[in-house]
């Protein structure tokens, strides 16, 4: 049967997706991204945030749509919305056929054949949300060939005032190394040439198994995988960034000088409220100290604008925090209010028009700082890896240790050499537009 697969959301999510298409292809499907094409849809949704909730939402009835006209067999919904308002989508889009919990992916051929069988009403399967971490099929890659994230790790323990998390993907559950070892090295044999390892936090992966954190040892084995030529780490929560896994990453060959640390906030009203476990001296501390280990360290953040409380005064100290700090890359989102939170109770609420201007207002500081470094690169060499090659032109697309995929920015090759996806090749900078880079490839004195 040809299947149309949406994946939305985050990362960590599309590895689930990955996963999800491997059992299918195992079992004889094959995939379409064409609606019309297509005999029977799965979606895999997202709840984080209003936003994405909206999307999965306009998803499903859409598909909902195809369903109840005969053209598809089966539409199955998955991920943190089905888990998060799993009665309420059986009970409101009676063309849904099955409805799939965070932790209970190892259902979705059954669920499918059940449908194609014609089954009266849309069906339920949940799993107690302390379970699985690990995958049963091989992956189906979706990110070109060259790159895959790395999920070390499910849940989370921080509870965040504002999060949903911890309610749809359960607490924090490692995966075992030698498990991770054993996939990075099927990966690599598949032509991945970059890890990046994602988790709701990836710090504290192995306290759980092994009783303490076990990520720059991860990193060292992840290392020795041959074929491997850079790691990534996303998702570090800044109070468990420890001097070992910092001098880990300054000492392990392939283990990119990139951090992305969400902070959030910087006032310590704020944090103390969002229920984050640190203060602005202690991020202001962190960040100095990584920063002298590792002198070319590319650090990227998240910010929220607009939580409940924060007055004027919160938003100018997190300008000033923005202002001082110079990171590297920096996303801001206008806080969302998501039921079942302790946030979505808080008094006062800021007005959705004002969130949106002090997001503004952070992302214009941002701006202009990114612009600013990415004009101080010109004459500087690095390495970069090719993601392909500009219809039309001589020239490349392609990403520096400091650009993460999707998140960040690019550099631009202008060359007339036959370069591959994947290549890894030294570039000259020669100049930026926006946030981007303009190089050209380098040619050694040799």
């Amino acid at each position: 049967m040809k299947i149309l697969f949406v994946s939305l959301g985050c990362d960590k999510n599309l590895v689930d997706s990955e996963e999800m298409l491997g059992a299918l292809a195992a079992h004889g499907h094959s995939f379409t991204d064409d609606e019309e094409e297509a005999e029977a849809a799965v979606v895999n949704t997202c709840c984080f945030i209003g936003d994405a909730k909206m999307e999965s939402i306009e998803n499903i009835l859409s598909l909902a749509e195809r369903r109840k006209s005969g053209q598809y067999k089966a539409l199955i919904v998955t991920g943190c919305l089905a888990q998060r308002y799993k009665d309420e989508i059986l009970r409101e889009i009676p063309e849904v056929d099955a409805v799939i919990g965070t932790t209970a992916e190892e259902h979705l051929i059954r669920a499918l054949e059940e449908a194609l069988g014609e089954q009266e009403e849309g069906k339920l399967y949940t799993e107690d949300l302390e379970g699985r971490t690990g995958t049963v099929y091989p992956r189906v890659i979706t990110t070109g060939g060259y790159y895959s994230y790395l999920k070390i790790a499910e849940g989370c323990d921080k509870c965040c005032t504002y999060c949903v998390i911890p309610s749809v993907r359960g607490k924090y559950r490692s995966r075992p190394m030698e498990e991770l070892i054993r996939e990075a090295q099927t990966l690599a044999q598949s032509g991945v040439r970059e890890l990046i390892l994602v988790a709701q936090e990836t710090t504290l992966y192995g306290v759980d198994l092994y009783g303490e954190k076990k990520l720059p040892e991860l990193l060292r084995e992840l290392a020795l995988v041959e074929g491997i030529a850079w790691i990534r780490i996303l998702y570090c929560y800044p109070e468990e960034i420890t001097p070992e896994l910092v001098r880990t990453i300054r000492d392990t060959p392939k283990v990119l000088h990139y951090l992305d640390i969400p902070v959030q906030h910087a006032s310590d009203d704020i944090l103390r409220k969002m229920g984050r476990h640190t203060n602005r001296r202690e991020l202001e501390e962190m960040i100095a100290f990584v920063r002298r280990e590792i002198p070319d360290i590319c650090l990227r953040t998240t910010l929220i604008s607009g939580f409940p409380g924060e007055t004027i005064a919160d938003h100018e100290i997190l300008e000033d925090f923005v202002r001082k700090m110079r990171f590297d890359r920096l996303g801001v989102f206008p806080y969302s209010r998501e039921e079942g939170t302790p946030a979505a109770g808080m008094k006062p609420q800021v007005p959705a028009r004002l969130k949106k201007k002090r997001q503004k207002d952070l992302m214009l500081i941002q701006q202009e700082i990114a612009f600013e470094q990415a004009e101080d690169m010109k004459g500087r060499v690095l390495e970069a890896m090719v993601e392909g090659n500009i219809v039309g032109e001589d020239a490349y697309t392609a990403r520096t240790y400091k650009d993460a995929p999707g998140v960040d920015g690019l550099l631009f090759i202008e060359t007339k050499r036959d370069l591959m996806t994947g290549d890894l090749v030294r570039v000259r900078v020669t100049g930026s537009q926006d946030y981007d880079l303009i190089g050209e490839i380098y040619e050694s004195a040799e």
